[in-house]
């Protein structure tokens, strides 16, 4: 008798955990879509007493009249190919998507033509600036030689020392960013993505007329 009820016990133990399990693994998988536009954050400064006096003091109007704070793009330092540095905004000006990858990330190389495609199209209205995570397991040669392999064209930076991958906090590849023409972070997103995204992406930076 005791044993049949130990049995039903560890049964019953084992359909909960299994059924936890499951509703765990569903939300994981409906939060992370790697196909997905993310719109970033603006930060919030911290408020000093000045500050705080000086809003009290503003009328209603006033505060209405003003503009969103600016996301400006944190700047950072890269390679060319013959191993001259380049900034980031040395590519400002223009509407700018940013895209970080290497030539060992399956994802990476997938969604590489549209961005070509892209490039092709829209590249004298909009800046495409494509960074190498030239570290770890990843080679200037071993990615120069899927660049000439496949044709691609659009310029190609290498973070040889890891600074740009660093400032950006990239934990995973493909990485794409989207900078408006004043240089402010607009959208970005993890993951490989479609052309569609990529073209909504796009037009969150350069509005068609």
């Amino acid at each position: 008798m005791n044993n049949k009820k130990t049995l039903w016990l560890l049964l019953l133990a084992f359909v909960v955990v299994l059924g936890g399990a499951a509703l765990l693994y569903q939300k994981l998988g409906g939060d992370y879509t790697p196909d997905q536009l993310t719109v970033e954050a603006t930060p919030v400064p911290t408020a000093t007493p000045a500050a705080d006096a000086s809003e009290e003091a503003q009328t209603a109007e006033t505060a209405d009249e003003e503009e969103p704070q600016a996301n400006p793009a944190p700047e950072f330092t890269a390679y060319d190919a013959d191993g001259n540095p380049a900034k980031l905004s040395d590519y400002l000006g223009k509407p700018l998507v940013l895209n970080f990858w290497a030539s060992w990330c399956g994802p990476c190389k997938s969604e590489m033509p549209e961005f070509q495609a892209a490039y092709e199209e829209l590249g004298d209205d909009v800046q495409f600036l494509m960074v190498n995570a030239t570290t770890g397991r990843e080679t200037q040669a071993d990615a120069q030689a899927l660049l000439d392999q496949e044709g691609y064209t659009f310029p190609v930076l290498f973070d040889t020392d890891g600074s740009a991958a660093m400032t950006y906090g990239i934990y995973s590849l493909p990485t794409t960013y989207f900078i408006d023409a004043e240089g402010n972070l607009v959208a970005g997103a993890r993951g490989a993505i479609s052309g569609e995204t990529l073209q909504k992406g796009i037009d969150m930076i350069y509005p068609a007329d």
